[in-house]
């Protein structure tokens, strides 16, 4: 599996509108399917914003979101992801192993979530297709 970046602002765009998303006291994780279904690579994204301090402080928080996907997401990521990781007020400062195990704990829950997600649609899926029969076979 390689870890490949986001550059482009539309596919943040498009993790922050269509994907989920779980918050840690560290970091903000976003997550949503990859559009090319072939590709098995995971895109991750980093994002800081001046709320969190001035420019050495967000580029930290990035540096360390960086070393702890490095070290997390090989294991840990479902394969045909896109990822944003948002630094928190206190992603720069907090001890490095809160930050790991607050990014495996927030991969764990997108995983639950994305399950659920699917058996969602496909429920909805089975119940569209049922009342769309129940109207053909009735005439009125």
């Amino acid at each position: 599996m390689e870890i490949l970046t986001l550059k482009k602002r539309k596919d943040f765009v498009r993790v922050a509108n269509k994907g989920l998303r779980v918050v840690t006291s560290t970091v903000i994780l976003q997550a949503a399917q990859n559009l090319s279904p072939e590709q098995q690579n995971v895109f991750v994204g980093y994002t800081t914003t001046k709320k969190i301090g001035k420019a050495h402080v967000r580029n930290r928080a990035r540096r360390r979101l960086r070393a702890a996907v490095r070290e997390i997401f090989p294991q840990s990521a479902q394969m045909n992801n896109t990822y944003v990781l948002i630094g928190r007020y206190n992603t720069a400062d907090c001890p490095y192993k809160d930050l790991c195990q607050d990014l495996k704990w927030g991969l764990k829950k997108l995983a639950k979530l994305s399950l659920k997600e699917e058996k969602n649609n496909a429920n909805t899926e089975k119940l569209a297709d049922s009342t769309s029969e129940i109207s053909s076979d009735n005439p009125d």
